[in-house]
């Protein structure tokens, strides 16, 4: 396992770990708690609508193949 996967699977473990205390009486916790996954699901949601509208995303507006070919 490299050290990406090892980082997403504690930060997983802990922000699980976060929500058991704040639905044990930690409620403090849950408005902050609560922003990443809205967040989350505000962007799926997004990519969704896209799809389903059938809209690409924008394309490179600039080029730099020549500032490759000067290396």
């Amino acid at each position: 396992m490299n050290l990406r996967r090892v980082m997403w699977v504690f930060g997983l473990v802990f922000y699980g770990f976060l929500w058991v205390l704040a639905l044990n009486g930690v409620t403090s916790l849950i408005a902050p708690l609560a922003i990443p996954a809205v967040l989350a699901v505000l962007v799926l949601l997004g990519l969704q609508l896209d799809k389903y509208l059938g809209i690409t995303p924008r394309r490179q507006k600039f080029d730099d193949s020549k500032d490759e070919q000067q290396r």
